[in-house]
């Protein structure tokens, strides 16, 4: 009995002096009790590279809706097939849990911390300023796919239904937060340094970020409210980037590998070929962007007819540096801001140029980033490029070389043709019935928004017109 008294004593004793050092003794010392708000930062600017770049049926049609790829074996896709594997949710998921959710996290932390000194408080500042710009970005993103999405009451974890906001309401709050942003940043101080995987903590280049996402938020608006575009881009235009300068991810390689190597090298598939539609207008103009873009099938470039079925073997390729895992994605450029300055011009906007000296800019600048500098002049020389001789108006005439100037860039690419409806695209042999015989204007929502939050999906499908692929944006008259 007294052994099992002392054997009770000692337990415990062993209790109470866990108990009180319980809170010290359940802390580990090796785990960070808060993500640092710079891991956070990085983590979006990452999902987001991934989300833009990736043509995973799963998460990215782009490639396919803009006509720049088609699909060799499965074709539902490339038909606009996005229910059976319920892509929007996909999509949704990605802006709003993987990155919006650790850009707001991260602002949250930011702002909790204490900044001591007029250094630190400057480079909080620039670092909030940052973030509000990349979440400009994301939210057009999602506006210019579904129209109406959550804003204002997104990402608040006490409103798992939140109401979706109007498009274009989206659109104005957008450009006052990237005109407040481009205000506070500061360049003579830092920001994120090296937790900043696009510009490496560089605060001079998130100005001209902040300057060429107004002009492309200004000039969609273009066609839907013209003042406000006007005044938006001419207030923006000085500032963006220079010829040869852009936001982009440069992926590693190995484990942070673009995820186009992983979809088209790693996966061991042969799920995507250059489509006709692209390959043949290239060809007409004997587009020495070809080489950079495709891999010539025998002595010809030969896309697959859009939206069909093919063999790998019988068409080309797409090239092999686009597969590279250390191939890098854009997120905007140069090349971008100056086609939308070249159409701004045709409006009738002060942007510092012509119409055509802007459209020659951009296609120099295309050029450029497939290292053909030298053979742009010639190129821009011929009579079906040259600005003032080129077939069509001038939505057309750009449009088509903005087009073929966004190639692996899908969304954007898309966009460009529901803006402009330059180049005239394929209809595809099989489409999605609800699509009505026409490239599709937007996505569609989530169908689990149907089920989780239907009264604010019925609102959001009724105020744009009806919860289909064939319901244009907002911005598209």
């Amino acid at each position: 009995m007294k052994k099992i008294y002392l054997v009770l004593i000692v337990l415990i004793g062993i209790s109470v002096s866990c108990t009180k050092n319980f809170e010290e003794f359940n802390t580990s010392t090796t785990r960070a009790t808060v993500v640092p708000a710079g891991f956070l930062f990085a983590n979006a600017q990452k999902a987001l590279a991934d989300q833009i770049s990736s043509t995973n049926v799963n998460l990215n049609n782009y490639k396919l809706f803009a006509q720049y790829w088609t699909e060799v074996t499965y074709v539902d896709e490339a038909n606009y097939d996005i229910v059976t594997r319920n892509v929007s949710s996909f999509v949704f998921r990605a802006y709003y849990r993987d990155i919006l959710a650790d850009l707001k996290q991260a602002t949250a932390i930011l702002n909790e911390e204490a900044a001591v000194g007029d250094e630190e408080i400057a480079v909080k500042q620039n670092q909030i300023a940052i973030i509000n710009l990349l979440e400009a970005y994301c939210y057009q993103r999602l506006v210019d796919q579904f129209g109406n999405v959550p804003y204002s009451e997104a990402l608040d974890v006490d409103n798992i239904s939140p109401a979706y906001d109007d498009g274009f309401e989206i659109y104005k709050s957008l450009i006052t937060n990237v005109t407040d942003a481009i205000g506070k940043l500061n360049t003579s101080y830092g920001s994120f340094g090296t937790d900043d995987l696009y510009m490496g903590g560089d605060v001079a280049m998130w100005i001209k970020f902040g300057h060429t996402l107004k002009v492309k938020l200004g000039i969609t608006l273009a066609d839907y409210d013209p003042a406000l575009s006007k005044s938006t881009v001419e207030s923006a235009y000085a500032g963006i980037f220079d010829m040869g300068e852009k936001c982009d991810l440069e992926y590693l390689g190995g484990s942070n590998s673009n995820p186009l190597y992983q979809d088209l090298v790693q996966s061991g598939r042969h799920d995507f070929v250059p489509a006709n539609t692209i390959v043949d207008i290239m060809n007409e103009l004997e587009d020495p962007r070809r080489p950079a873009y495709f891999e010539i099938n025998g002595e010809t470039y030969r896309g697959a007819v859009y939206g069909e079925g093919t063999s790998f073997s019988q068409n080309s390729h797409i090239a092999d540096p686009i597969q590279e895992p250390t191939y890098a994605m854009i997120l905007l450029d140069h090349t971008e801001a100056a086609f939308y300055l070249a159409e701004a011009a045709e409006r009738g906007y002060s942007v510092g140029g012509s119409a055509e000296e802007w459209y020659n800019n951009a296609i120099t600048a295309s050029f450029a980033q497939w290292g053909l500098e030298t053979e742009a002049a010639a190129y821009l020389a011929k009579p079906e490029v040259a600005y003032g001789t080129a077939a069509g108006d001038w939505k057309q005439v750009i449009g088509t070389q903005a087009w073929l100037a966004f190639y692996v860039r899908g969304f954007v690419g898309w966009t460009s043709y529901r803006r402009l409806d330059a180049p005239t695209l394929n209809l595809p042999p099989f489409p999605e019935p609800t699509v009505g015989g026409m490239i599709p204007k937007r996505m569609t929502f989530p169908i689990n928004e149907q089920t989780l939050n239907a009264a604010n999906y019925a609102a959001a499908a009724a105020a744009i017109g009806g919860d289909e692929m064939k319901t244009p944006i907002f911005w598209d008259n």
